[in-house]
């Protein structure tokens, strides 16, 4: 097991330890100070800054990778948020591969994706936002070595309360619970010389491959959905070094006839060529 593997396990121990002390301390009224209990949970913290600090690329320090050229995931009119042109790691952190990584959302018209609201209403269904299962496509001819399709696509987090519950009690939880909680359903393609894409938030049983499958090139894999740590139907995409977010680290992208869009940015994806058989 790599020592990346290994700091993320004990992160999410030391989580899940905090908890049980906290509910032990009031369930049989240890006599010392419950602050003692935020020891376990800054150590945690201690250990997930370390993980982030690791770096994103999978070269050696100081040596920068030139972008690997892919086709988007997408079709249509989108709009970047979260952008790797912007900062990098885009996300805020080098954890789960994400250094590079980018969310999108769909953009079909001026007005189509419901805005952000301060109170009111506090959700929406997934159906709401232009985005919720419209077909992902393979970015390059790859095999298929990661698949998870099992969580519902929840409510939007599209409010105030409802982002400020995402941030500060829901996304722990799926902290604690591991990458298949933060990413959602998801899948991930080997493109060779050691790169993979990872398609994540996707709508449950949306996914036409299974592990071991070859694909082409432009061919329909899953549709975009609201799984995992996601604040409203998007796609989350990057590039990373290996087949595990616990362990890869981040590769940069292009995408072919596109480039990386800025946030905010909305952008054109043509359709691919027609697909052969795999």
């Amino acid at each position: 097991m790599s020592a990346r593997k290994i700091a993320m396990n004990t992160f999410r121990g030391l989580q899940l330890g905090f908890v049980a002390l906290v509910i032990a301390h009031i369930a049989f009224g240890w006599e010392y100070g419950w602050w003692w209990n935020l020891l376990v949970l800054a150590l945690a913290y201690a250990v997930i800054i370390t993980v982030n600090r690791w770096g994103g690329a999978p070269d050696a320090p100081g040596v920068v990778r030139e972008p690997v050229e892919v086709a988007p995931p997408v079709t249509g009119r989108w709009s970047a948020l979260n952008s790797p042109a912007d900062r990098t790691p885009s996300h805020g952190v080098h954890a789960y591969g994400q250094t590079y990584a980018i969310d999108v959302m769909a953009e079909p018209e001026p007005g189509a994706r419901p805005g952000f609201s301060v109170l009111w209403p506090l959700t929406r269904r997934p159906a709401a936002f232009p985005a919720f299962g419209v077909p992902l496509r393979a970015v390059a001819d790859a095999r298929v070595v990661r698949v998870h399709d099992r969580q519902r696509d929840h409510l939007s987090r599209g409010s105030l309360p409802a982002l400020l519950y995402l941030m500060l009690a829901e996304g722990s939880l799926r902290e604690m619970a591991g990458v298949h909680r933060i990413l959602g359903n998801h899948l991930v393609l080997d493109l060779g010389d050691g790169v993979h894409a990872v398609y994540a938030h996707l709508k449950r049983g949306s996914l036409t491959v299974r592990e071991g499958d070859r694909v082409r090139a432009g061919q329909v894999v899953a549709a975009c959905g609201n799984s995992g740590n996601s604040s409203e139907p998007h796609l989350h995409f990057q590039l990373m070094d290996g087949p595990d977010p616990d362990t890869a680290r981040g590769v940069p992208f292009t995408w072919r006839g596109i480039g990386v869009p800025r946030n905010g940015e909305v952008f054109d994806a043509p359709e691919p060529a027609p697909v052969g058989p795999a």
